[in-house]
């Protein structure tokens, strides 16, 4: 059963992890990225998003398609964005996959998205919240084909605009979607405030930062991507940008999306965390309370599977997350989880 590894809703974070967001505010080389009011994140010059552009070959971890996606930021992973593909009545419903912070669309799926499209569904991606370094973007926006940098509310309206496309190229009447790290909270905005919950059936995050992450958690990301031969953390700090501000624990995005519950009637939310996540942290904070006409089955992946070791930017990479995918998709076709 995937509710097997339910947990509670996650207890109140101590008050030193609250006022995380203001410490890393005051330590920000670059004041302008503080985060802004709402009235000023919808007259600021914006993230922009864009479609990708070819496709590239299948990967089998996260390090193999960013050495590819680095040379190649714009393709899409194998399988996605068919926008001549037409569902099925088996699966009426196209998948939509939305990257993290400093991801893209290629290097966040390229192990899921073929499968995806091979059990029958249609399948799209793009890339979202792309922000120079100049204008907020952090650090993090230096690394080739990074997105996923700019203010949380402005991406939600890009996916909105994508999922409309969607919707009016497929016909369908409503989409899934399966959202990494910040594609959590990133999607869990839109579903409340972009009109997202009439057009969206399942909600699937991996690792979603959905009540924030810790500073621990904002420096592991930095630290993995070191790891990859880049060298985006300063000497002394990192410099987060807007979407890494908004990201920590008692940040006033967190404290506005969660303040009314967790979920919104009509969708049906599937939240996966790792024991091993090192980025949202700590690991069972992304997951969520059922409110009101919504249904939550919150998943530890290792239940179940104690050798699945995969940490935040794995959870893409493995087998057990791709049959979580499909079983919540379709139970029947895929009854069992993959370990």
């Amino acid at each position: 059963m995937l509710g097997a590894g339910a947990h509670a809703a996650p207890a109140e974070q101590p008050q030193q992890e609250q006022s995380l967001a203001d410490y890393i505010k005051d330590g920000l080389k670059d004041k302008s990225a503080e985060p802004k009011t709402a009235e000023a994140v919808a007259a600021s010059e914006g993230s922009v998003s864009s479609d990708t552009e070819g496709f590239g070959p299948a990967q089998n971890t996260f390090v193999e398609a960013f050495a590819y996606g680095a040379a190649h930021p714009d393709v899409a992973p194998p399988g996605a964005n068919d926008w001549s593909c037409k569902p099925t009545e088996a699966h009426p419903e196209p998948v939509v996959l939305v990257h993290g912070t400093w991801e893209n669309a290629y290097n966040n799926f390229a192990a899921i998205s073929q499968p995806i499209k091979d059990a029958g569904y249609c399948v799209f991606t793009f890339n979202y919240g792309k922000l120079s370094i100049d204008q907020g973007g952090g650090v993090g926006s230096l690394l080739p084909g990074a997105n996923g940098t700019g203010y949380i509310e402005e991406s939600s309206k890009q996916l909105a605009t994508f999922v409309d496309r969607v919707l009016d190229a497929t016909t369908a009447a409503k989409v899934n979607i399966v959202g990494h790290s910040q594609g959590g909270p990133m999607s869990l905005w839109y579903l409340e405030n972009e009109g997202g919950a009439a057009k969206v059936h399942h909600e699937i995050t991996f690792g979603g930062t959905n009540h924030g992450t810790t500073l621990a958690g904002i420096g592991a990301l930095g630290r993995a991507i070191n790891n990859l031969g880049i060298d985006i953390l300063g000497p002394v700090e990192l410099l987060v940008g807007h979407a890494g501000i908004q990201q920590t624990v008692g940040s006033d995005f967190i404290n506005a999306l969660t303040a009314n519950g967790d979920t919104v009637p009509g969708v049906d939310y599937t939240i996966v965390g790792s024991r091993y996540d090192e980025v949202t942290t700590p690991y069972d904070s992304t997951f969520l309370e059922a409110g009101e006409g919504a249904t939550v089955k919150n998943i530890t992946l290792q239940d179940g599977c104690e050798t699945d070791l995969a940490e935040h930017l794995g959870l893409m990479y493995s087998k057990r997350s791709l049959s979580i995918i499909l079983n919540t998709l379709d139970p029947e076709q895929t009854p069992d989880l993959t370990c």
